[in-house]
């Protein structure tokens, strides 16, 4: 159906152009007598106000969904995995506690997906505080702190991502 060229849009288009293509006198009456001395209500309806989040939430929003996901939580929910593992000693027989699936590249437990996650999160939040450290604004003593504390999480979770690769793939770099 073409749209009429002479019409006016005071509403909307679509329901004018159904209801005056429509054929059935009784729905044109019933359309058009109601409102012959009814009048609709004037209201006065406020649009809500949505104020934006601070930077710092969405910041932790942020952090803590990349988190979520590095450490694996989606395979965790999807595999349901153990918490922790546990293997026979050979030499005692008795059992002692695993946290890392050695050998298996595409298995994890709860436990070792979460302190991975948590390794690489340390480490972006130390390039953070190394950013942080070159504020102009800052003290010399916060901005060394900064900085100590930025190489220092930095180093931690570089050394200790690069140990749990060597424990989860043994005979890596080697």
């Amino acid at each position: 159906m073409a749209p009429r060229t002479g019409s006016t849009s005071t509403g909307s288009a679509m329901s004018e152009t159904s209801v005056e293509s429509s054929i059935d006198p009784l729905f044109h009456l019933l359309r058009t007598i109601p409102f012959s001395f009814l009048r609709p209500p004037r209201l006065r309806l406020k649009l809500p106000s949505f104020t934006l989040p601070s930077p710092m939430a969405v910041f932790s929003l942020i952090l803590l969904t990349y988190f979520l996901v590095i450490s694996g939580f989606i395979y965790d929910v999807i595999v349901e995995p153990p918490g922790i593992g546990s293997t026979q000693d050979p030499v005692t027989g008795a059992i002692r506690p695993v946290v890392f699936m050695s050998g298996r590249v595409n298995g994890q437990y709860i436990i070792e997906g979460l302190s991975s996650g948590f390794m690489f999160v340390m480490g972006g939040v130390g390039i953070i505080m190394l950013d942080l450290a070159l504020d102009k604004n800052r003290a010399k003593s916060v901005k060394a702190s900064y900085a100590t504390a930025g190489v220092s999480s930095i180093v931690i979770g570089y050394v200790m991502s690069m140990l749990f690769i060597r424990i989860k793939i043994p005979g890596y770099l080697h």
